[in-house]
C-alpha cells in the first residue's frame, strides 16, 4: 500500500539531512557571495570594478535559456488547456491586473516625490551638464519610439529565429501563443511534438539547476563591480533619491502587495520566504531575468496551473514592472526639482499619463528603465532630458530596488490570477508556504 501524503511528508523532509546544512542553501551561499563581493569592491576598488564580467557572465548564462524556456512553457501550458476560452480569460484578467497595480505604483511614486522632494535645493543648470554619456540611451529611446502603431507592429516577429536570437520576449510569447493554440486545436496529431517539447523543457530546467550553482560567484562579481565602480561616496549627493526609491518600493510591497496577497488568501511573508533564493540573486545581480526560469518552475510547484504561469509571469516582466514604475515617476520629478523646472499638477498628470504607456513593453532591453525614462522626458518636453546625467552614477544601485520589486510583484500577480481563475491548488500552496522550504516540490 502506498504511504499516505501525511506520513510521507516528514520522512521525505527528514531523509535529506545533509541538504539542511546552512551553507548548502543557495540563498545563504549567494548572501555570502554578496558580502565577499562588497568587501572586495570596498577594499580593492580597481580590482572589484574589473570583476563586472563575472556577474555579466552569470546573467548571460541565464539569458541563453530564457527564450527556449519561455517558448516551451507557454506552448505546453496552452496546448494542455481543455478550453481555449480559458486563455482569453487569463490574458484579459492579467492585462487588467497589470494596468491597475502598475498605476498604483506610479501614483505612489509620484506622491512620495512630491512629499519628500528628493531633488529640491540641488539648483542644477541643465545647460551646464555634459550630456555625452546620454547619447546611447537617447538614441535607443528614439529607436524604441514610434507610437502605439509601431509598438503593435513590433509584436510580430520577422522570424522565430530572429526573435529567439534577440531574446525578444514579447515576440516569443506571441509566437508561442499561436503555436500553443494550433496544437490545442489538433491534440491527436500534435501529441508527439508536445511530448518532445515537454522533454526538452525538463532538460532545460536541468541546465538551469546547473547554472544556478554559479549564482554565488556571479553575485560576488556583480557586487564587487558595483561597490568598486561607484563606491559609497557616489550615493551622498543623491542619497534622498536612493533612499526614496527604496523606501517607496518597500511601502508598495508592504501595503499594496500585502493587501493583494491577503485578499487571495496567502501570506506575503511566507511567499517571500519561499522565493528567498531568487530574491537574493536578483538583489546581487540587479536583474530579474536571472531567475525567470526558476520562478516559472517554483510557481508551478506552488500549485499554480502551468497555463497561468506560462502566460502571466513572462507577460508580467513586460506589462507589470511595479518597481520600474515607482522609479520612473520619482526620477522624473527628481530631475524637475533638481533643475528647478516648475511643474503644475496638470504637468505631473501628463507625465503620469505618458508613463502609463511608456513603462510597458521594454522587457529584454539592457537599461530598459533608464531608456524608458529618456523616452518619457523627450515625449513630455517639459523636463530637461539633460538632467538624466545626474542619475547615471546611481542607476545600477536604483536598479536593485526596481528589480526586486518587479520580481515580487510578478510573483504575487501570478498567484493572484491563478486564484481568481480557479487554477490554484490552495491546499498545496498553504502546505508548501507553511513548510518554509524554498525548494520546488516534485
Amino acid at each position: 500500500m502506498a504511504p499516505s501524503s501525511h506520513s510521507a511528508g516528514p520522512r521525505a523532509t527528514g531523509s535529506r539531512p545533509p541538504r539542511t546544512g546552512l551553507l548548502r542553501r543557495l540563498d545563504v551561499q549567494v548572501a555570502v557571495g554578496v558580502l565577499v563581493g562588497a568587501a572586495i569592491g570596498g577594499l580593492f576598488p580597481h580590482f572589484g570594478a574589473s570583476l563586472g564580467p563575472v556577474g555579466d557572465a552569470f546573467i548571460r548564462l541565464i539569458r541563453m535559456l530564457l527564450a527556449p524556456v519561455i517558448l516551451g512553457t507557454v506552448v505546453v501550458g496552452i496546448a494542455r488547456m481543455d478550453n481555449l476560452k480559458e486563455l482569453g480569460r487569463i490574458g484579459l484578467k492579467a492585462l487588467l491586473y497589470f494596468e491597475v497595480v502598475s498605476s498604483f505604483a506610479l501614483l505612489i511614486g509620484l506622491a512620495w516625490a512630491n512629499l519628500f522632494q528628493p531633488g529640491a535645493g540641488m539648483n542644477i543648470d541643465p545647460k551646464a551638464l555634459d550630456t555625452s554619456p546620454l547619447a546611447a540611451y537617447t538614441n535607443h529611446a528614439a529607436q524604441a519610439g514610434g507610437g502605439s502603431a509601431q509598438f503593435f507592429l513590433n509584436l510580430v516577429p520577422t522570424s522565430l529565429f530572429d526573435a529567439l536570437a534577440r531574446n525578444d520576449m514579447l515576440q516569443i510569447i506571441v509566437f508561442a501563443v499561436l503555436l500553443g493554440i494550433a496544437m490545442a486545436r489538433h491534440p491527436g496529431r500534435t501529441q508527439p511534438f508536445l511530448t518532445a517539447i515537454e522533454s526538452a523543457l525538463h532538460a532545460l530546467f536541468g541546465v538551469v539547476d546547473i547554472v544556478m550553482r554559479f549564482a554565488p560567484v556571479g553575485a560576488a562579481g556583480a557586487m564587487a563591480f558595483t561597490v568598486g565602480r561607484f563606491g559609497i561616496h557616489s550615493l551622498i549627493p543623491l542619497a534622498r533619491l536612493v533612499l526614496g526609491v527604496y523606501g517607496c518600493s518597500l511601502l508598495f510591497v508592504a501595503v499594496v502587495l500585502t493587501l493583494i496577497a491577503r485578499i487571495c488568501g496567502f501570506s506575503l511573508w511566507r511567499f517571500l520566504r519561499y522565493i528567498r533564493e531568487e530574491l537574493v540573486v536578483v538583489f546581487a545581480t540587479a536583474s530579474t531575468e536571472s531567475v525567470l526560469p526558476r520562478m516559472l518552475e517554483k510557481l508551478e510547484a506552488l500549485g499554480c496551473r502551468k497555463a497561468v504561469v506560462g502566460v502571466v509571469l513572462p507577460a508580467g516582466y513586460t506589462f507589470n514592472p511595479d518597481g520600474t514604475a515607482i522609479y520612473l515617476t520619482m526620477a522624473s520629478i527628481f530631475v524637475a526639482q533638481a533643475t528647478n523646472t516648475p511643474l503644475t499638477l496638470g504637468d505631473q498628470l501628463v507625465v503620469l499619463g505618458v508613463l502609463l504607456l511608456t513603462s510597458k513593453g521594454s522587457a529584454g532591453v539592457a537599461g530598459a528603465g533608464f531608456i524608458t525614462l529618456a523616452a518619457t522626458l523627450a515625449s513630455v518636453g517639459k523636463i530637461p532630458v539633460a538632467g538624466l546625467v545626474l542619475l547615471l552614477g546611481v542607476d545600477r544601485i536604483l536598479n536593485v530596488a526596481r528589480a526586486v520589486t518587479n520580481l515580487i510583484g510578478n510573483g504575487v500577480a501570478t498567484v493572484a490570477i491563478a486564484r481568481w481563475e480557479k487554477a490554484l491548488d490552495r491546499p498545496r500552496l498553504e502546505r508548501i508556504l507553511a513548510s518554509g522550504t524554498s525548494t520546488p516540490a516534485d
